[in-house]
This record gives C-alpha cells, structure tokens and sequence, in this order.
C-alpha cells in the first residue's frame, strides 16, 4: 500500500528535527559534506565535526587547497577515514571542473570520486529539491514494513529500492524532496529497527501492523562489532598519527597494539594499501600527505 503523503509529511511538519544541514543557508557542498560524514556514523557525532568543517572548508577549493593529511586529522574519530581522503578527492575535481560547484544532475554527481548512488541522490534530493528516490537503510526499512509487511527488508537491490521508493514519491518536485526527508526521518525516528514505537507513526495504514507484525524470517544478520577488529587496530595506528605533527617510527605504532602483532602488521599494511598512510624512504610512518614533514619524532 502507499505511504500517506498527507500523513507522513504532516508528522515531519512538527517532528522533524533541527539538524544542522536542513537549516537555511547550507550549500550543497556542506550538504554534501554531511551526507559523506553521516554513511556508517550518528548525527551526534557527526554534527560537531561538521560544524568545524563548513567553517574551516566552506567552499571545495578551500579543502582542495588543504593537504591529506589536514583533511584525515580534521575527520578525527569519527570512523572509515578513507570517507575522508574521498571527500579530499571530490573537493580537487570540483574545484577544478565544476568551478566550484557542486552538480545538481545525478549522472553528473555519480561521475564524482566516491559519489555512490545514495550520495548522488541525496544531494540532488536535499540540496537541489529535486524529484528522485533516496533510498538509505531506515527508508528500505519503512518501506518493507508499511508496504510489504515484513519486518525487515531484504538484502540491498539498488534498481528495486529505487523503484519502490520512485513509486512513493508524490508529485511536485518540492514535495517530493520533503517527502524523501521525511521517510527517512520516520525511519530514524519511530520506524526503527528495535522496538520500533508503532503507536506514534503517523500512517495511517501499514502493511506489517494490518499482517499482524510478522517476525522476520530472512537469514541472520551479521552483527558488527568493534572491539577486538582490525578495525579497531587501525583506528588505533591512525590516531597515533593523526596526534603528530609528521612521520614516527615503527616503535611508536607498535606499541598500541601487543597482543597481537600479526594482527597489527596487518592493520597497518592495509592503511598503506588504502592510501590512508605513508612511509618515508627512511622507513617512518606518516599520514598520507605528510611523508615530506618534518621527523616528529620528538
């Protein structure tokens, strides 16, 4: 069944939150930048960074300007650093290219560096208020429910989930751009994965209430979990790098993690593959763009 237009975007009218990329003013760049930081990681974290970002960064060709590495201390903690060097990327070509510019066409936006098809649509759809499907994992999950009546959506099906969605939007570009705001924030909100709070969605009709809330059936997800990962050996080696101000020497990096040191050669091998680091001619360890720095060892 459709998603009530009228009902969803009446309950956005008094629920939507105060984010700080919806506020009047915010380029598409910084709206860019933000959906960038948000892949993988909460608002709360997100927002103080980003705050730092548009005023260090307003324009591409300020980060353009900036090396790798003040881009990877900038992003801090705030997890999957290659998001960053990407970011660093896109910011050179449109500087370059697009004078400055952020595109409003998706194919265009699609053609940046590490513009996937979320990224291209979102940006389109909130900074340009243009009619297109966004599809990230709370929308596929209030569709499979309010539409499907299932608990859970399936696995990812790019050219399914754009059609389903497609399908939803009103018409009107404007509307339709809100519209997408507001799915997304009914997912985050009330429609969440665990308990969601079904006595305060606004829709009027759900499938999965009407089906009598089925259990999900699909096969089990695979849980992330952090601690103990390479993950986490490589947030530990980048943040050793990101605290100093060039390159270190290996005892520096192998000290913050003992109890495995297969485990943290690893780690350390895939940040070089990744680009994320480099390592000098006389063997130091440096954030990518920071290998000509001083030793820093001091």
């Amino acid at each position: 069944m459709p998603i009530s237009p009228v009902a969803l975007l009446g309950w956005f009218d008094t629920e939507e939150r105060d984010l700080p990329w919806r506020r009047p003013g915010v380029s598409a760049w910084q709206i860019l930048m933000s959906e960038i930081m948000l892949q993988q990681t909460p608002v709360s974290r997100v927002a103080p960074i980003w705050e730092e970002w548009i005023a260090r960064w307003p324009v591409p060709s300020e980060m353009a300007a900036s090396s790798q590495a003040d881009v990877l201390r900038a992003w801090g903690k705030l997890g999957y650093p290659r998001r960053a060097l990407r970011l660093h990327q896109c910011a050179g070509v449109l500087a370059a290219e697009h004078g400055d510019t952020v595109p409003q066409d998706v194919e265009t936006l699609l053609s940046l560096p590490g513009i996937g098809a979320y990224t291209a649509r979102a940006v389109a759809c909130f900074a340009y208020g243009q009619r297109v499907p966004v599809v990230d994992t709370n929308v596929r999950r209030v569709v499979a429910r309010a539409v499907h009546g299932a608990a859970e959506p399936g696995n990812p099906s790019t050219t399914r989930d754009l059609a389903d969605v497609e399908a939803l939007l009103p018409a009107g570009s404007a509307r339709a751009a809100r519209y997408s705001a507001a799915l997304m924030e009914l997912g985050a909100l009330i429609c969440t994965s665990k308990n969601p709070a079904c006595l305060l969605c606004p829709l009027p009709e759900c499938s999965w209430i009407e089906a009598g809330r089925p259990a999900y059936s699909g096969p089990a997800k695979k849980v992330q979990k952090f601690t103990g990962t390479d993950r986490q050996v490589r947030g530990k080696l980048m943040s050793v790098l990101r605290e100093t101000d060039g390159p270190v020497d290996r005892a520096r990096l192998d000290v913050v993690w003992l109890s495995d040191p297969g485990q943290r050669d690893r780690a350390l091998d895939s940040l070089l593959v990744d680009g994320l680091i480099e390592q000098t001619a006389a063997g130091l360890f440096a954030l990518a763009g920071d290998a000509g720095s001083p030793t820093g060892l001091g």
